[in-house]
């Protein structure tokens, strides 16, 4: 047997879940599997195939919704040779493709009530009929079902047959959603940085405060999202540590733009008082004038943090100009020990303007 290497997380639900599948893995009892789309349904589907005495034959899946209802027959159940316009050739269905093995209906919540009536059957019977066939075709089939639909709602509407429902929910399993087991999203990036590496380059990695803002993102495209970003990055940004603050707000989900604005306005790129700034922000500093007023002040400011996104909500700019101002005037007092005239000297400042604002702020010095 394989191993259970693929359901990712050491959260109580993943570990729950993980052994769900290994307790649910041999027997042939149906399941019914829900969650949120992009939680992760069809890979459970295949690790009770896979952790089953049925891993040797197929597993087969098929997508309810995806296949418009009047070839959903055809393709559950085959047809023969000219049983309909088009029919040019003998089609076997995926229920005998799957003999042996397990059929995954995705998406069942989707399915039309008439082709309910007839899986129905399927399940009673454990036979099909091809259309247009003479005769039925006997299978062994484990069925797995999903969706994303919440199907005894459907059934109070009319939508989903009650009968079914008991049938398809002998064994019933739920994936959480990604929101709810944000301890997993570290262990989820690392594995899809490993899946979508490029360029032969290492995996890239992700710095604190991206971490922790992964983490507090609500992905409402579930892991399905999260693969779908990491594989993003991963082409853009091979090989590197990523820090959010350095992405473009276009490659980045709404949740994450508000985030990126969020943590300018509170962490300035110099944040850490050991940081240098960058060359290219100290050679624009050396080439400055004695500056006095604010509006010189902010151009210095806004140069030491780079260009920061407005957020959608908008901000203060008055107090995001005075929090980076103090933020940098303390950093500068930090690396000259308190000394006023070295710190006037590095941020390019008349010595009486930076006294006024290190009271201002109540920054501690040295004479």
């Amino acid at each position: 047997m394989k191993q259970m290497t693929h359901f990712i997380g050491s959260s109580t639900s993943a570990q729950s879940l993980r052994g769900l599948v290994a307790t649910m893995a041999n027997s042939n009892a149906t399941v019914m599997i829900t969650g949120e789309s992009g939680t992760g349904k069809e890979l459970l589907a295949r690790l009770l195939h896979d952790e089953s005495e049925r891993c040797g034959a197929n597993f087969v899946p098929i997508n309810c919704a995806a296949i418009p209802k009047d070839l959903l027959e055809s393709e559950l159940f085959g047809h023969r040779k000219g049983a309909f316009t088009g029919a040019v050739a003998d089609r076997i269905g995926r229920f005998e493709l799957a003999h042996g093995g397990t059929i995954f209906l995705d998406e069942i919540g989707d399915m039309s009530l008439d082709m309910q009536v007839k899986l129905l059957r399927v399940l009673q019977e454990r036979t099909v009929d091809p259309i247009g066939g003479t005769r039925q075709i006997n299978v062994d089939v484990r069925v797995i079902a999903a969706t994303h639909r919440d199907l005894e709602t459907e059934i109070a509407a009319g939508r989903f047959r009650e009968d079914l429902y008991y049938r398809l929910n002998v064994l019933p399993m739920v994936t959480p959603p990604l929101r709810e087991r944000p301890d997993d999203v570290p262990e989820l990036l690392a594995f899809f940085a490993k899946k979508h590496v490029n360029f032969g380059k290492p995996p890239i990695t992700f710095k604190p405060d991206f971490l922790q803002a992964l983490q507090k993102y609500p992905w409402p495209g579930n892991v399905r999202e999260l693969s779908n970003l990491v594989d993003r990055f991963s082409t853009l940004y091979a090989g590197q540590e990523l820090e959010l603050r350095a992405i473009p707000p276009t490659l980045l989900p709404k949740g994450l733009i508000s985030a990126q604005a969020e943590l300018q306005a509170i962490a300035p790129l110099l944040a850490k008082l050991e940081m240098t700034p960058p060359p290219e922000v100290l050679i624009e500093l050396d080439d400055q004038p004695d500056l006095e007023d604010e509006n010189d002040i902010e151009g210095i400011i806004m140069l030491a943090q780079g260009m920061p996104h407005l957020p959608p909500e908008g901000l203060s700019l008055k107090e995001r100009m005075a929090q980076i101002e103090r933020s940098i005037i303390e950093q500068a007092l930090s690396r000259n020990s308190g000394n006023v005239s070295r710190t006037a000297k590095l941020l390019n400042l008349q010595r009486t303007t930076l006294i006024e604002k290190i009271n201002k702020y109540d920054l501690r010095s040295v004479a």
